[in-house]
């Protein structure tokens, strides 16, 4: 009789041993299992909370560094207005464009860095040059008022309408840190004489400060424009100003306005000429909420397509950005990757941009959009002619304007 208990070779079966990692009948695991995943759990969990605490602490921590997004294109028709007796209908859609400007903190750095190629990181330093970020939305607000003049000027002046300017005092563009001038000047007023010393020009401000000596008072005729929360330049009165003139920083050269040697004294703005415009046609450009000078090339074409026949454009949608002088020179401006996408967004089928900017716009445009460098207003209304545009050189009446 066979032993149930033997093997098939003869030696006897030996009785199992269970094994204590594996698993159970009902599934649940030993002890030492239960110890191990408790232990990855716990692990999780603390990796869990550092992550958050991290993100908590990057998204209140300021990198000062800026982001460049596409911003909107939009018909520029809808911020011109002139006088009925001037306004022709349009047949196409002439867009300016912005980009928009955002601070980073450390967890929006990391994001935009890695997710997103249309966006532009920039650090604070070359974006804000000297400037703190109000002293910058000022300054891009009063860009903003002098492309308007500009863009003005220089679409009259090609419609064949006579502008003239005449020098009206030493605009405050910028303080300096630490100066005099930031406790007592702020940007967008208007310097107007020094102790009662006409000063129309930047370089008669110069003149009358270079024999100052540091320490000395003087009387500043200041005007108080200021600059609205929605970007407006908002006329003041007519105030006077005692400011003690410290002594000029170290390295600070001669030369300015024709002078060999150094001022004496330091009053620490930014200056620039200040123009009082004769327009013959009144045009107003109304404006919201939108900063800096690149607008001014697509306003000067908005301009002249309402001003003339309205078929500027070719039945075309058409993009432009560009800072524009009271000439006519388009100028270099910043954010055109940035805009090459918010037009294409909007359906533009031609761009134009500053010549520096033409590659930057390319690398961006798909082949529906045609981007074009140019150097002044002249290229850019040939090229619309080929296109198809067509423009009316001849002024009317300036008797009908109010």
């Amino acid at each position: 009789m066979s032993d149930p208990d033997a093997t098939a070779d003869g030696g006897a079966a030996a009785s199992p041993v269970p094994d204590p990692r594996a698993p159970v009948a009902d599934g649940r695991g030993s002890p030492r299992a239960a110890r191990r995943g408790a232990r990855w759990l716990t692990a999780f969990l603390v990796a869990m909370a550092v992550l958050i605490a991290a993100a908590v602490i990057a998204a209140r921590t300021n990198v000062n560094y800026y982001v460049l997004t596409p911003g909107d294109a939009t018909p520029v028709s809808q911020y011109i207005e002139v006088p009925p007796a001037y306004n022709h209908p349009l047949t196409g859609k002439i867009l300016l464009t912005d980009v928009f400007v955002t601070s980073l903190n450390a967890l929006d750095y990391l994001r935009y860095r890695f997710l997103d190629s249309n966006d532009e990181i920039i650090p604070g330093s070359e974006l804000l040059g000297g400037a703190n970020e109000q002293q910058y939305l000022d300054q891009g607000y009063l860009e903003m008022a002098q492309a308007q003049d500009n863009a003005t000027a220089t679409a009259l002046r090609h419609l064949g309408y006579v502008v003239t300017s005449s020098p009206a005092g030493v605009l405050v563009y910028g303080t300096e840190a630490g100066s005099p001038a930031a406790t007592s000047l702020a940007v967008g007023e208007v310097i107007t004489a020094v102790d009662a010393d006409p000063t129309p020009t930047s370089c008669a401000l110069v003149e009358a400060l270079h024999a100052k000596h540091p320490g000395t008072t003087v009387s500043l005729t200041v005007e108080e424009n200021s600059i609205s929360g929605t970007g407006q330049i908002v006329p003041g009165p007519t105030v006077q100003r005692s400011v003690r003139l410290a002594r000029p920083p170290k390295g600070l050269s001669g030369g300015a306005c024709g002078l060999s040697s150094p001022p004496s004294a330091f009053l620490g703005i930014e200056p620039e000429d200040q123009l009082n415009w004769q327009f013959p046609v009144k045009v107003t450009v109304h404006t919201q909420d939108i900063g800096g000078p690149s607008a001014g090339l697509a306003m000067a074409l908005g301009i002249i397509d309402q001003m003339s026949t309205g078929r500027l454009t070719g039945h075309r949608i058409v993009a432009a950005t560009g800072e524009i002088d009271q000439y006519g020179n388009v100028l270099d401006v910043g954010g055109v990757a940035e805009k090459t996408v918010a037009v294409e967004q909007a359906g533009a089928t031609v761009f134009f941009v500053p010549e520096v900017e033409l590659r930057t716009a390319e690398s961006k445009a798909t082949p529906q959009l045609h981007v074009y460098g140019v150097d002044n207003l002249n290229q850019v209304l040939r090229i619309l002619e080929r296109l198809g545009g067509s423009i009316s050189n001849k002024p009317l009446s300036t008797q009908a304007a109010p």
